[in-house]
C-alpha cells in the first residue's frame, strides 16, 4: 500500500516573520523626526534647495515610508544610486526630480525614460549616449578630488558646449572627500576647483554639499544641497547630531549569573573580574549588529537597558549578545524586556564607532528579520 506524502505547513513569507511578537530585534522608525531633520537643514541652507538622498531603500528605513512625508513637507528633489531605485521611488514622488548618482546604463534606457529619471553623467561615453537618445534633463558630475566618479576638471573644460546642451544638463555636482574633517585642506581645494568650472557650465545650477559639507558654511551650499545621513539621525561631526530617527532594540532572552574567573562567549575572550549578572540579547551580526563591537572594541561598545548604558561582554555571536547588568538593580531586568542597541541613549554614531564603522553602514546593513514599526509620517 502506498502512503501519501505528508503535507507540511507552508512557511510564512519573510515579512510575516518580522513581527514584534516573533522577532528578536525591533526597529522603531520616527518619520516625524526624519521630516524635522529635513526641515531643519532646509531652513539652514535656504535659499539653496534642500534635496534628500534616499538610496539603499532610504538608508534602510524604507522608501515607501520615508518619501511620502518628505514630499508632503516640500522636498522636490531626490537622489538614488541606481535606476531600479529611482523607478521604485517614482511611485511615491510622481512630480519630483529624481537623479541617479551611478550614471546612465544604456541597457536600462527604457527604465530611465519610463520613470523620468535623470542620470548623473560622469564620463564622455555616457554623456554622448545620453545625448544620442534625446538628452536631458540630467546632471554632470565633475570630480574635484575624490577620484571616484566624474569628469576631471580638465575633461569638463574640453567638453563641447553643444554636447552639454544636447544632453540637457540642468545640474552640475561634485562630491566632498573630507567634509567630516572641517580643517582638512582638501575641503578648500575642492571648493576652489568647483568654483572654477568651465564657461559651458556657467548657467547650470550647482550642488556640492552632502550632509557634512553643509556644516562647512554657506560657501559650500551653492544652489542645491544633498543631505543623506543627517536626515536619518547621523551626526557628521561632534555637535552636529540630528534627531534620532531609528531606534534598534533587542529582546532580552535570559538573565544569568556567572562567578568571577569564568569567561563569556566564543574564544573565551572576556574573563570576568567579578561575580557578574549577564543579560543575553536576541540579536547579533546576522541582524546587522557588527561582530567587531564585541570584546576589544575601542571605544567600548555598550547597549542601554532601562535608559542606562551597560557594557557588552565577549564577542558578538550570529544571533546573540551578552551584556553586563551587574550595575543595574537586581530583579529589575527580566526575560522579555528590551535593550537598546542604538537610539536616544546610545547614539547611532557612538554605536558605529564602537564597531569600527560609520552610521551609514550600520543603518543600511540592518537585517530584514528585524520587526519594523513606523511612527508618524504625515509631513511633520
Amino acid at each position: 500500500m502506498t502512503t501519501a506524502p505528508q503535507e507540511w505547513p507552508r512557511p510564512a513569507p519573510p515579512e510575516a516573520l518580522a513581527s514584534a511578537h516573533a522577532a528578536g530585534m525591533r526597529l522603531t522608525i520616527d518619520l516625524d523626526a526624519l521630516v524635522r531633520n529635513w526641515r531643519r537643514l532646509a531652513g539652514r541652507t535656504a535659499p539653496a534647495e534642500c534635496a534628500a538622498v534616499v538610496k539603499a531603500d532610504a538608508y534602510g528605513i524604507g522608501v515607501s515610508h520615508a518619501v511620502p512625508p518628505l514630499v508632503s513637507a516640500g522636498c522636490r528633489t531626490f537622489f538614488v544610486a541606481l535606476p531600479e531605485e529611482g523607478a521604485r521611488l517614482r511611485a511615491f514622488a510622481p512630480e519630483a526630480a529624481i537623479y541617479v548618482l551611478n550614471g546612465f546604463f544604456p541597457d536600462a534606457a527604457a527604465l530611465f525614460g519610463g520613470a523620468a529619471l535623470r542620470p548623473v553623467l560622469g564620463h564622455r561615453t555616457e554623456l554622448e549616449a545620453w545625448a544620442a537618445r534625446g538628452g536631458g534633463p540630467a546632471a554632470l558630475h565633475v570630480d574635484t578630488g575624490m577620484n571616484r566618479l566624474g569628469f576631471r576638471p580638465e575633461e569638463a573644460e574640453a567638453l563641447p558646449a553643444d554636447l552639454v546642451a544636447r544632453a540637457g544638463i540642468d545640474l552640475v555636482i561634485t562630491h566632498m572627500a573630507c567634509a567630516d574633517e572641517p580643517d582638512h585642506p582638501l575641503n578648500a581645494a575642492q571648493l576652489a576647483r568647483f568654483r572654477a568650472l568651465p564657461a559651458q557650465l556657467s548657467g547650470v545650477r550647482r550642488s556640492l554639499a552632502n550632509s557634512a559639507a553643509i556644516d562647512l558654511g554657506r560657501a559650500y551650499h551653492f544652489d542645491l544641497v544633498r543631505p543623506g545621513i543627517a536626515l536619518y539621525g547621523g551626526g557628521c561631526r561632534p555637535g552636529g547630531r540630528s534627531e534620532t530617527v531609528v531606534t534598534a532594540e533587542a529582546r532580552i532572552l535570559q538573565v544569568r549569573a556567572a562567578p568571577a574567573g569564568e569567561t563569556v562567549g566564543y574564544g573565551a575572550t572576556e574573563k570576568l573580574a567579578r561575580d557578574t549578572r549577564i543579560a543575553i540579547l536576541s540579536a547579533g551580526y546576522a541582524d546587522g549588529y557588527p561582530r567587531s563591537a564585541g570584546r576589544g572594541a575601542l571605544p567600548p561598545a555598550a547597549v542601554a537597558i532601562g535608559g542606562r548604558a551597560v557594557p557588552i561582554l565577549g564577542r558578538i555571536s550570529m544571533d546573540l549578545i551578552a551584556a553586563d547588568i551587574t550595575g543595574l538593580p537586581s530583579g529589575a531586568i527580566r526575560p522579555g524586556d528590551w535593550a537598546e542597541l542604538f537610539g536616544p541613549t546610545i547614539p547611532i554614531d557612538e554605536a558605529a564607532a564602537a564597531s569600527g564603522t560609520i552610521a551609514y553602514e550600520l543603518l543600511t546593513g540592518l537585517s530584514r528579520r528585524a520587526a519594523r514599526r513606523h511612527l508618524g509620517g504625515e509631513g511633520g
